[in-house]
């Protein structure tokens, strides 16, 4: 245990204090007079004691150190850190008892740790709150009550003030003195000497304690012959024990004097032991003499050779100086020779690697301008080949477009700006590459090969190309993109949920398109509302496949994937698969065919799109969701296609639909349920939607020569009509020649 001096616990009543003296990190003087306590006290109290508790007094803490090496007085600080800095001094005050707490080897030992700057007032105070029957304590002093000591030391202290109740025990030297209940001190020499085994010594301060000897010259020559003995034995140490010789010689001198004056109660005697007692003293001098001298021949002897081991010492140095400095030169010419090789190594391999990646470059430069070459004829074969797809001067274009006017520009994108004119007295839009857009160079290619091979009504018509000045010329569409539609960007009308019935099922038709392509199958990567485009009779066309792959230039026909090391399309868009291992295939369009579903139900953004309606479908409230512009939502066929759409987007491709047994015959089904119920309803539908010949609403749009769109079978019955005349007239013509 710990504890400060103030609210001590009450010591058992058979329990026995030592107080213990030591310095942190080993014993000092005062330690080694503590150990010899505290062995005393476990050999001959702590059997008959219920705890024997080891006492420390630490001085009182004033101030503290700060990291800088100043110290702050404890007044200016908080009282809280100064306890915890006290307590953290305990802990450390507590190493003080562990050599001590080894010599008891009993586990009925403590400890305390006092906090004064008086030890003696600490100890007495102890003493007294805690009822102790016993206190020991240690002693440097050879003698405890010599008569020229001044200043009084803790245990003269302690005897002197100890409460009446406590018995106290000093242990100095081989003396022992204690201080037993009723406030008799006696004191006793220790048994071991060579000369004192029948004869012990008693001894009284000047305050009733008196010095008693035996009157035999047996005690006298005890006296001395112990001097001597610790005469001879301090020669191995002079310098220490040279003070401590002398003050013993002091006291023996002042014992003899004693003695004398002790023993002179015999008149008859007295001279005898005078005369024996100056035979004494001068045998004490004369070896007092000779013990000097040896000191002084030990003490040059000690001298000289210190010199000749400084000397030693200071050769041996700078021999290992040398050899020192000897080895770090020749681990430094090691390193410097290996640095060396290794650098010569780095340069015949820099050579290596800088020859082999001018190899790479010129390798990568021929490739490169094989694969433009191949490119530019594959363009040429494929505009030369195909009249559907004219090739324009850049000349022309400049003409269309005067000369890539501001005012003419439409859109925007990452490849360059997109112009509307007219070409040949159609209206156009022209999309022109931009020239520092060198990246963008493989999607005009690519787009180039994939439309000019295409013709459906569901993709965007390809009508010519400029290579000269990069650019693509296709047919106009009046109404912009389903992007702006979704997000009302062009301040129309919104679309009727039946139109927008229809456009999901164009744009899977335009999807089977491509997937069924001969005899490749091509797969967009980039489908998203931006990309679907409608003409003025609000039919959609897929358009944008510069990131269009074609099956065959990865694969062979059977399989049915693409892997690709760099990712292309839309964040939102894009097949997660596709996002993570790379692997592209037809049903990674179908995803994003999904989020264009849900997109046209809800009109919103993408981002978090797919939880929301699936919790909605869970739920059942998808029409709290659905785009509020629409009012009359049929919510079974709405359900129903919010189903389809779901299944479009699964995390994994095998789990989801196939495109044309699946998902296109319920789109045909839900799309001719919007036509009937659009035919049968009452509200007004565009004009846009209906045929300029017939009158009524289109189930099968075409775009006719003239830009505009028709029903297919009035188109069928107009050729028709006009291919009778035109034989009708041929005929007339050829009898009137006759």
């Amino acid at each position: 245990m710990s504890t400060s001096g103030v609210g001590v616990p009450r010591a058992p009543l058979n329990a026995i204090a030592v107080a213990v003296k030591g310095d942190l990190g080993g014993f000092s003087a005062g330690g080694k007079a503590s150990r010899r306590a505290v062995r005393w006290a476990a050999e001959n109290l702590l059997p008959a004691a219920d705890r024997l508790v080891l006492v420390h007094v630490m001085p009182k803490i004033t101030s503290i150190p700060t990291p800088s090496g100043d110290r702050i007085p404890v007044e200016e600080l908080d009282e809280s850190m100064v306890a915890m800095y006290v307590g953290e001094m305990k802990l450390k005050y507590e190493e003080v008892f562990v050599p001590f707490k080894k010599l008891c080897k009993s586990s009925k030992v403590e400890t305390l740790v006092l906090v004064d700057d008086e030890p003696a007032s600490a100890l007495i105070r102890y003493v007294s709150d805690a009822g102790l029957r016993g206190l020991v304590l240690g002693s440097c002093s050879a003698n405890l009550f010599a008569r020229k000591q001044r200043v009084p030391t803790v245990p003269e202290i302690v005897l002197r003030c100890a409460p009446e109740t406590c018995d106290v025990y000093v242990i100095s030297g081989n003396d022992l003195v204690n201080k037993s209940v009723g406030g008799s001190r006696n004191g006793a020499s220790s048994q071991n000497l060579a000369t004192l085994s029948d004869e012990q010594i008693s001894r009284t301060s000047s305050s009733g304690e008196s010095y008693v000897h035996d009157t035999s010259k047996a005690s006298a020559l005890a006296k001395l012959s112990y001097v001597n003995s610790r005469a001879s034995t301090h020669t191995d140490h002079p310098h220490r024990k040279s003070l401590d010789e002398k003050r013993n010689r002091c006291n023996l001198q002042g014992d003899l004097q004693i003695t004398c004056d002790s023993t002179s109660s015999s008149r008859s005697e007295q001279s005898d032991v005078q005369a024996e007692i100056e035979q004494l003293r001068l045998e004490l001098q004369a070896t007092v003499s000779m013990y000097e001298r040896v000191c002084e021949e030990l003490v040059h002897t000690q001298n000289k050779v210190q010199l000749l081991s400084s000397e030693c010492l200071e050769e041996t140095r700078r021999v290992n100086a040398a050899m020192e400095r000897e080895e770090t030169l020749r681990k430094n010419a090691a390193e410097q020779k290996a640095k060396h090789l290794q650098a010569l190594k780095d340069v015949v391999k820099g050579k290596c690697l800088f020859a082999n990646e001018e190899y790479k470059r010129q390798i990568a430069e021929l490739n490169a301008l094989r694969e433009s070459s191949e490119k530019q004829k594959i363009v040429n074969a494929l505009l030369l080949g195909d009249r559907r797809c004219k090739r324009y001067t850049k000349y022309e274009i400049e003409i269309a477009t005067d000369n890539f006017s501001k005012a003419k520009v439409i859109g925007e994108g990452s490849y360059g700006k997109v112009y509307k004119c007219n070409l040949d007295h159609t209206p156009v839009a022209v999309k022109v590459l931009r020239p520092d857009a060198n990246e963008k160079k493989e999607e005009f290619l690519r787009e180039v090969e994939v439309l000019s091979q295409l013709r459906h009504p569901h993709m965007v018509l390809l009508l010519g190309t400029c290579p000269e000045s990069g650019c693509l010329i296709y047919e106009y569409m009046e109404n912009g993109s389903l992007e702006e539609y979704i997000y009302r960007q062009n301040g129309g009308p919104p679309l009727p949920w039946s139109a927008r019935f229809r456009i999901i099922f164009e744009v899977a038709c335009g999807l089977a398109f491509l997937h069924n392509s001969k005899p490749e199958p091509i797969i967009h990567r980039d489908l998203k509302p931006g990309n679907i485009l409608l003409d003025r009779n609000y039919v959609s066309k897929i358009g944008d496949v510069g990131l269009a792959k074609l099956m065959s230039d990865a694969v062979p026909d059977s399989i049915t994937v693409y892997r690709d090391s760099m990712l292309a399309g839309t964040i939102y868009y894009m097949d997660p698969e596709y996002q993570h291992s790379g692997t592209v295939r037809p049903k990674s369009d179908l995803y994003a065919f999904g989020m264009i579903i849900l997109q046209l139900l809800v009109g919103r953004h993408p981002k978090g799109l797919l939880l929301m309606v699936e919790e909605a479908v869970s739920k059942g409230f998808l029409g709290d969701i659905l785009d509020n512009t629409v009012r009359d939502w049929p919510v079974p066929e709405t359900e129903e296609l919010a189903q389809i759409a779901l299944s479009c987007l699964k995390l994994r491709c095998r789990d989801r639909p196939d495109l044309e047994s699946e998902v296109l015959p319920t789109l045909k089904r839900l799309a001719d349920f919007a036509n009937s119920s659009q035919r049968s309803g009452t509200t007004n539908v565009p004009s846009h939607y209906f045929c300029p010949i017939l009158q009524e609403v289109m189930e099968d749009p075409y775009i006719a020569a003239d830009g505009f769109t028709y029903e297919h079978r009035a188109i069928k019955a107009w050729l028709e009509r006009h291919k009778s005349l035109y034989f009708s007239f041929s005929s007339q013509a050829k009898v009137s020649g006759n």
